[in-house]
């Protein structure tokens, strides 16, 4: 190819157009690279059915256990986890993320013992790390030599957990995170501004670590965004990479941590991922525009919808630091019931991160919320699978309008789970299945709970009810329907802790 051929197809890719020799090679099938065409995807029954899944946020950046953004934050002067590194491993100019990376060994990381857990705890679901924003694939990828078979645990960690979780019957997920790493990661060009070493450049600096770091370019303002910048050859990488995921590991959900990335690249590989699987699989998005009309499946970052969300949707939040952090306080078990009722109720599912340890482990206090949840479960879960919302999701004082959060187009949901509050024996959510609706009572009451949305004056109910029973409770109830609704009389001794769900038929 001459040079004025090749600057011209460079100047059409900068322009969002592909040229033939850069355009993405997909399966063939029944979907092309284009929002009417992707707009015919529907999310399937199997993912609305599992209504809970577990997630391993788990990658190189846990080693340090000082938190999330620790590949980033480490060469940011100042910041908390840049003391941490130069405390604990050594100026970023000596001792790099790539260091951090052969510090990695997973030394007791033990899938089958994890997915046996988290099968125990209820999760119909679950996620494996693919590649997060500090661009190290967790498998034997074919298009990037920094990869945990080569390096760190040397240990194939998607592979690994894809086959703990099929060994358990759940279906598997993985997450991409990497499209944004060619701007978020920027900051390893950089140097201190003042100090003894002020003006020694970071290791990103070395031409030798590129292919991890990235190539030099300006440090944009934002970390987190397209920025316009990403050249084609790095929209291409990220196209060939999550397309080798794809084929190998053939997961039944990709997580895409933001909107479809890189237009036609971002679209060609969804359209290749509906069309090489063999099953029904789902493809998440952060943007609400992406999911509006089919497509992909939303996600919400640490964050709730206001109403019934016409299609399914999903939540994926923490217990604490999306990677592990030593010192953060965790969400009591009370606080993830709430969550995941409160997300069923309104047509959602809850993707709930617990952060392993350097070494593959979940800690002691992390082990207590799994075991609170598998308690939990065992006694309501009936209310939860295969559940679809009813005329409302629910009543009470803990409904209130959240405020945006803000962070992704199109939607303001994101981010606002800390303006919530622990729900009380006052707020009921409700599910249904079937001819069966199921009420919770958010908490455990004095001596009633009343379901007023069931009163014949607010039209909502218009049957007779049968038989109300209480889940985990053997004994019959005492209950009236009248003008103030479904009034239920609660037995002495409680079936759970947390929410309690009365089945109603």
């Amino acid at each position: 190819m001459n040079v004025t051929r090749r600057t011209a197809l460079g100047l059409l890719a900068a322009a969002g157009a592909l040229g033939e020799e850069l355009k993405p090679e997909i399966a063939p099938g029944p979907y092309a690279p284009t929002k009417q065409s992707l707009d015919r995807y529907k999310v399937p029954d199997w993912f609305r059915d599992a209504k809970f899944g577990i997630w391993a946020h788990w990658g190189p950046q846990s080693s340090a256990e000082a938190g999330d953004w620790y590949a980033r934050n480490m060469y940011i002067q100042g910041s908390k986890q840049y003391k941490y590194h130069v405390a604990n491993y050594g100026h970023p100019s000596r001792v790099g993320f790539k260091d951090v990376i052969h510090s990695w060994k997973a030394e007791r990381f033990d899938p089958k013992a994890l997915l046996k857990l988290y099968k125990k705890a209820g999760a119909k679901y679950f996620m494996s790390m693919g590649v997060h924003c500090d661009n190290f694939d967790m498998w034997n990828s074919r298009h990037h030599r920094w990869n945990a078979v080569n390096m760190g645990p040397k240990k194939d960690i998607v592979g690994m957990f894809r086959k703990a979780a099929l060994d358990e019957g759940l279906k598997f997920a993985v997450s991409e995170h990497v499209w944004g790493s060619y701007n978020w990661f920027a900051v390893n060009k950089g140097a201190d501004k003042d100090g003894p070493l002020a003006g020694v450049p970071y290791d990103g600096n070395n031409p030798a670590n590129w292919d991890l770091y990235h190539e030099p370019h300006p440090i944009p303002p934002k970390a987190w965004a397209e920025q316009g910048n990403e050249p084609v050859k790095w929209k291409r990488e990220w196209f060939l990479r999550m397309k080798d995921l794809i084929d190998n590991y053939e997961p039944d959900l990709i997580y895409e941590d933001g909107g479809i990335p890189f237009g036609e690249w971002g679209n060609s590989l969804v359209a290749h991922y509906y069309n090489r699987s063999k099953k029904e699989v789902v493809y998440t998005s952060k943007r609400l525009t992406d999911c509006a009309a089919g497509t992909c499946l939303l996600d919400i970052e640490r964050g709730v919808v206001d109403e019934i969300w016409p299609n399914p949707w999903q939540t994926d939040t923490c217990v604490g630091s999306w990677h592990y952090d030593k010192g953060v306080k965790y969400k009591t078990p009370k606080t993830v019931v709430d969550l995941l009722v409160d997300i069923v109720s309104r047509n959602g599912n809850l993707m709930l991160n617990f952060p392993l340890r350097s070494d593959g482990t979940l800690d002691a206090e992390e082990l207590k919320i799994v075991s609170a949840i598998t308690d939990w479960m065992a006694v309501n879960s009936e209310a939860i699978y295969a559940t679809r919302p009813w005329k409302i999701f629910g009543e009470g004082p803990g409904i209130q309008k959240t405020k945006p959060g803000g962070g992704f187009e199109g939607t303001a949901e994101h981010f606002n789970e800390k303006s919530r509050k622990d729900l009380t024996a006052e707020d009921v959510r409700f599910t249904t299945k079937g001819d069966l609706l199921y009420g919770f009572a958010m908490g455990w009451p004095a001596k009633e709970v009343c379901f007023a949305a069931l009163s014949p004056r607010r039209g909502l109910w218009k049957r007779k009810v049968r038989r109300v029973e209480l889940l985990g409770h053997a004994g019959k109830l005492k209950w009236i329907l009248n003008d103030r609704g479904l009034v239920v009389q609660m037995p002495e001794a409680k079936p759970c802790d947390h929410a309690i769900a009365l089945k109603i038929s």
